[in-house]
């Protein structure tokens, strides 16, 4: 087993939370104005709906005498049709939200499956990843708690199912682990969590973009920093398993001279995120 400095490692830690910390705070916020503002948009354009048929409704029958055209029925279908475009908006936000939730699940039962692994979360395992997993887990919980809260202020059914596109992926992952080594499962633990991570940083800077309100935008834009901080980290450990220097992942003292000058660099490729591996916006809603 690796040494890890608890003093680091608690501090490190410490850091990770402050970050979710500051993500969830704004996400919070977030929800509560994006279900205002659904719902005060929805009331408004009604009221804008059927201000305009009654004028319309006045403004064709005193041009054509063509009041028996505007029957009951008819009437309250074309306030339903003018009414249509928020509850369209508010059907959007909903499946964007099922949708983040479910990489949310999918990542929750992958660390969690990968913690039952004894190079993972056992006590052979290396202290600061099986941390790393552990912590980051739970945060992944926290972020599909938020996300399905959202969901069902907007009247939505919150998603619990991990996103089905991505399901395959982890299930071909994990049976290739099955009698490899330590080392080799490790470093295929640590692939497929990077993958996952990266699949929701890259959904969520797309969903940034995509979302029309900007309280929307901001709920995605803050648990997006987040999974970006948990694809560095991975980046890292990744290089060093890759590199046969599995005894540098510590915070032991004096570990941070033994790292190879690539190692400040190894965990931001890309000047900006790319959105290659990014969830379509309806793929993990609820059918």
């Amino acid at each position: 087993m690796m040494n890890v400095d608890p003093g680091a490692l608690n501090e490190l830690l410490e850091e990770s939370q402050d970050l979710q910390a500051d993500a969830m705070r704004p996400t919070h916020a977030a929800i509560e104005e994006l279900v205002e503002l659904n719902h005060s948009s929805r009331d408004d354009d009604r009221t804008d709906n059927e201000r305009f048929y009654d004028e319309h409704r006045a403004g064709v029958a005193s041009s054509v005498g063509g009041a028996a055209l505007l029957s009951a029925a008819g009437g309250l279908a074309l306030v339903g049709v003018l009414a249509s475009s928020a509850a369209a908006m508010s059907t959007q936000d909903v499946q964007i939200l099922q949708t983040a939730a479910s990489i949310e699940n999918l990542a929750v039962s992958t660390y969690k499956t990968a913690l039952t692994l004894p190079y993972i979360g056992g006590a052979s395992a290396n202290g600061v990843v099986r941390k790393f997993a552990q912590v980051t887990m739970s945060q992944h919980a926290q972020h599909a708690e938020a996300f399905n809260a959202a969901v069902r202020q907007l009247g939505g059914t919150a998603q619990t199912k991990p996103d089905p596109a991505f399901v395959p992926v982890v299930d071909k992952a994990v049976k290739s682990l099955s009698g490899v080594s330590a080392a080799a499962g490790t470093l295929g633990v640590v692939g497929l969590a990077l993958e996952l991570e990266n699949i929701a940083a890259e959904t969520y800077v797309k969903d940034t973009v995509l979302a029309s309100a900007a309280v929307n935008k901001a709920l995605f834009a803050s648990i997006m920093g987040v999974e970006a901080q948990h694809v560095a980290v991975l980046l890292a450990v990744q290089a060093l398993l890759k590199a046969d220097a599995p005894t540098l992942i510590s915070l032991a003292p004096g570990t941070a001279a033994k790292l190879p000058s690539v190692a400040g660099s190894v965990g931001f490729p890309n000047a900006f995120y790319k959105t290659n591996s990014a969830a379509p916006a309806t793929q993990g809603a609820v059918k």
